[in-house]
């Protein structure tokens, strides 16, 4: 089994977010900096600003975490985005040397 995250990303004017699951998150924020899928909804809305993840020990455990996420609203969002990164800072430079597999 993978360790997975559970991530947050938005757009430079905080518009848009988009919740997203994956084992490797530095690679997974770099496709979207570089907007690898061009008609990906985060390459149509320009989101790629990193503003929250979580690790988890298991890709399943991301997978609910996940889910649950995305049944909240937006401000439960904003909320849990603040909780953790309260400026909305971009914490790509924070997470790229983490390792995985």
């Amino acid at each position: 089994m993978k360790p997975g995250f559970v991530y947050i990303i938005t757009n430079k004017y905080q518009t848009v977010v988009y919740t997203g699951v994956t084992s490797n998150l530095p690679q997974r924020v770099l496709e979207h900096k570089e907007k690898r899928n061009p008609n990906s909804f985060s390459a149509r809305y320009d989101v790629n600003v990193l503003v929250y993840y979580e690790q988890f020990q298991w890709i399943e455990d991301a997978i609910t975490r996940e889910k649950q996420i995305k049944a909240g609203s937006r401000q439960a969002k904003n909320d849990l985005i603040r909780s953790m990164n309260p400026t909305w800072k971009d914490l790509f430079d924070e997470i790229k040397n983490i390792m995985t597999e």
